[in-house]
């Protein structure tokens, strides 16, 4: 039951009369008449002076406490039960309420900046080792070089191809850590223009046929009756989402499986599929493999190769094109990987485009 400020008078009232006229019905010489004025006029007084007492010195502070506080958070949350909590009677009750929330929206953010914390003492931890592994086999090999070994022309010309290998490796980290960097804080723009992603994943086909060929993998586009793909897109970065989906398909993937990149036409998108038999990815994983370094068999991902930062920036490249990607993934069925990217109608206008500004040919 809500006690308002009312309520509380008219009970305090009533107790003040009544104690008031038991005292004047022991005093000789009190008429009824005269404990009858004394109640009523002891009910009406104790009521207003309680109400006052109560409504402005404590009921009205109160609000102007919780009105203060509801000011803060307005500013800092988006509460969804704040009507709720505005209209309550009771401000004893409505600032226990609004402090609770508060807290648990504080606690809330001080979960985050520790996940956050934690993220970022994984992130240089791993970032020091990605860094530190191709420096470290370079500074061996030139160092042994440096010693005395570069008098033997095989063992030279050996070591200082590892080396470079191993500075290519390290090169390729930094300009993913940069494209990453640059695409986290918006400083690269899309150019989207029509585009034809099945010719494009034809040539990245034919880009990683070596790769395929050595692990038996056949590739596939679906469906076969459709020539043509046309999206709007930003080619460049598409490539890359497309060219990083497939190889980790080829190299994740099941040896001598398949991989099959799948478009399917709706209304206002073309949906993107790449799709493999392999072994999958356990679903423990599934919420972390878009993280930077982020590798679900640490062992083999070495053993393969890769920055770890692919998957990062396929994220980054498609919500820079205002869509998502998704994944799924079952234990020795494969893994999909998906997303929508807008559908273009123009490239007919450009073809016409095209063949009207060619030179008319005179026999």
């Amino acid at each position: 039951m809500s006690l308002s400020p009312r309520f509380i008078a008219v009970i305090l009232a009533l107790l003040i009369s009544l104690i008031t006229t038991s005292f004047l019905a022991f005093v000789d010489g009190v008429s009824k008449g005269m404990l009858f004025v004394t109640a009523i006029s002891s009910v009406v007084t104790s009521f207003f002076l309680t109400l006052y007492t109560i409504d402005v010195l404590v009921f009205r502070e109160v609000n102007k406490m919780y009105r203060t506080i509801h000011k803060l958070k307005m500013r800092d949350f988006n509460m969804t039960p704040r009507k709720k909590l505005i209209q309550e009677s009771n401000p004893m009750r409505t600032i226990n309420d609004e402090i609770f929330v508060y807290v648990t929206k504080k606690q809330k953010e001080i979960d985050e900046l520790k996940k956050l914390e934690l993220f970022r003492r994984e992130f240089l931890a791993d970032v020091s080792h990605e860094f530190k592994t191709p420096i470290f086999a370079a500074q061996g090999f030139i160092h042994t070089l440096l010693d005395g070994a570069m008098e033997d022309e095989n063992v030279r010309e050996r070591f200082l191809r590892k080396a470079a290998k191993n500075l290519d490796s390290l090169d390729v980290l930094v300009k993913d850590l940069l494209v990453l960097s640059q695409m986290e804080t918006g400083d690269i723009k899309m150019n989207t223009a029509p585009m034809d992603i099945r010719l494009l994943t034809h040539n990245i086909f034919s880009r990683l046929e070596n790769i395929a060929h050595s692990r038996e993998v056949t590739l596939k586009v679906k469906p076969e009756d459709m020539p043509e793909v046309w999206v709007l897109a930003d080619m460049d970065r598409i490539e890359q989402v497309m060219l990083n989906l497939i190889e980790n398909a080829i190299k994740y993937g099941k040896e001598g499986g398949k991989v099959v990149v799948q478009f399917t036409e709706t209304k206002k998108y073309i949906d993107v599929a790449v799709r493999d038999n392999g072994p999958g990815i356990p679903h423990e994983h599934l919420n972390r493999i878009f993280e930077r370094f982020y590798r679900v068999d640490k062992s083999r991902s070495k053993d393969i190769g890769g920055t770890g930062l692919g998957l990062a920036i396929v994220k980054h490249i498609l919500n820079a094109h205002h869509t998502k990607i998704a994944v799924m993934s079952k234990p020795d069925k494969g893994t999909t990987f998906s997303f929508k990217l807008e559908k273009a109608f123009v490239h007919h206008a450009l073809e016409n485009q095209t063949e009207e500004a060619l030179p008319e040919q005179h026999p």
